[in-house]
């Protein structure tokens, strides 16, 4: 057993669960048993309290985004410069590969036009059976190493390294990649992301100002293909991942962010071998990650805080079309039911201070909020189709009180977001008509997935499905 496997089988919470408090089986047994009363009334009730799971779902959702609006009013100015730290570390990017010979030159290319390039650049091949070693042979000079081994370094290229390994997912490539590297700092870049000139400067500052940052996630901008449908979910996707950043943001500023992207995420390199690495078990092995840092850094108090960082920009591809929307999203919810469960005693312990008692029981009712939608949608629908005009009425006027809220919100946290990243200004035409039509098209989309995701957890059939994208690859060949 290698040292990573060692440690991972010591800190895996998958593998030894910790005693679940009171406190936490109580919120997670609430959560249950207030949908089932909640959604009772609709047989018990005449008048708006039959939708009373509805306005619940509202509440929370409202009460959600008054938090992020409150935590992220600090935006509205700009925030002070990020001091020099006292020594700059050496960075090395990973980056995780499948099958992705169509995107891998211009990836690669990017990193190593970087205003800051990275001081070395590993490309973890996960048993690509593509066109993937004529990229790297015709592109960078490298010849394909043994499997399990890894290349000299490109003589194009003097940073870039090849490991090819046979074909186990992305959480095992990152965990052979991670060994070979001699940085301090580690980050982890999807072979379909594309990494703003800035960014890997932006995350070596930031790593370089606060000792006790452990890891950090940059902010995506989802693309996808060019097709009807792939314009009609990146129209949708860009303006969930701004909403989802700010929040993220919002949660930082507690020390409750638990929610990083591995598209672009950065780490320091020996705290991620400590705790053992990625769990190849897990759907959404980058999240799970993050809740054993959380613990390890609880149980010897060392402090670390993990972070968004607005400069640290990329591009990355997303799925255009509903089948492969709906894979994505019920692979990430699965995932997230189960570092839920495998971390179930966090939920309300305040050993993990605001992040065990605010963020994980947000977390906890996060796990049905699907569920509360696509119930209150049902209802109405229901309502509607048997005549209870008498219901109708008054919930399609808190439908219009919360998607004029949604709205305001919507059109200031794009202002806010451009603010903080420098990302291009939204068409407000566009933006208004996304807020509009979003909770009868794109959440229901969502919530559906989501519910996918519950089958997925609930029968143990977790595995990654087959995605197809071409949003990077189709812009490239344009």
């Amino acid at each position: 057993m290698s040292s990573l496997e060692t440690a991972f089988a010591a800190c895996s919470p998958r593998l030894n669960p910790r005693p679940v408090p009171l406190v936490a089986r109580l919120i997670s047994a609430s959560v249950a048993l207030f949908l089932i009363l909640l959604f009772a009334q609709a047989f018990i009730r005449q008048g708006i309290g039959a939708w009373a799971t509805g306005v619940v779902y509202i509440l929370y959702d409202t009460a959600l985004l008054a938090f992020t609006f409150w935590q992220v009013r600090i935006l509205a100015r700009p925030l002070p410069p990020v001091p020099a730290g006292a020594a700059r570390p050496s960075l090395g990017v990973i980056v995780a590969a499948h099958n992705e010979a169509g995107v891998l030159a211009v990836t690669i290319d990017t990193l190593l036009a970087s205003d800051d390039p990275p001081d070395a650049i590993l490309l973890a091949d996960d048993g690509s059976t593509d066109e993937s070693r004529r990229v790297m042979l015709h592109r960078y000079g490298l010849l394909p190493p043994e499997a399990g081994f890894v290349s000299p370094p490109s003589t194009v290229a003097p940073t870039l390294r090849w490991l090819r390994l046979p074909h186990g997912g992305k959480a095992r490539a990152l965990n052979a990649a991670l060994p070979l590297m001699d940085t301090e700092i580690v980050l982890t870049v999807d072979a379909d992301t594309l990494l703003d000139p800035k960014a890997v400067g932006a995350m070596r500052r930031a790593f370089a100002a606060e000792p006790a940052l452990v890891a950090a996630t940059g902010v995506l901008d989802p693309v996808c293909d060019r097709s009807p449908s792939g314009r009609f979910f990146q129209w949708f996707q860009r303006y969930e991942y701004v909403r989802n950043f700010l929040s993220r943001f919002a949660w930082e500023r507690l020390n409750g962010l638990l929610l990083i992207s591995g598209a672009c995420a950065a780490f320091r390199r020996q705290a991620v071998i400590d705790v053992g690495g990625f769990d190849p078990e897990c759907l959404v092995e980058d999240y799970e990650l993050i809740h054993r840092l959380h613990r390890h850094s609880a149980d010897r108090g060392l402090g670390w805080r993990v972070r968004v960082i607005g400069e640290a920009r990329a591009t990355t591809d997303a799925p255009g079309t509903l089948g492969a929307f709906l894979r994505q999203r019920r692979r990430w919810f699965g995932g997230f039911l189960q570092t839920q469960h495998w971390n179930r005693d966090m939920v309300g312990n305040r050993r993990f201070g605001l992040l065990g008692t605010a963020m994980l029981p947000v977390k906890a009712l996060d796990t049905l909020q699907p569920i509360y939608g696509l119930a209150a949608f049902a209802l109405l629908v229901v309502f509607l189709a048997t005549g209870r005009t008498q219901i109708v009425g008054p919930v399609l006027l808190v439908i219009l009180v919360k998607i004029l809220i949604d709205l305001g919100f919507h059109l200031w946290s794009l202002r806010i977001y451009r603010r903080w990243t420098g990302a291009p200004e939204a068409s407000t035409p566009l933006a208004i008509l996304a807020s509009l039509l979003e909770p009868f098209s794109f959440q229901l989309i969502r919530h559906g997935a989501a519910a996918w995701g519950w089958w997925t957890f609930l029968t143990g059939r977790s595995n990654w499905g087959i995605q197809t994208r071409g949003g990077i690859h189709a812009r490239q060949t344009a």
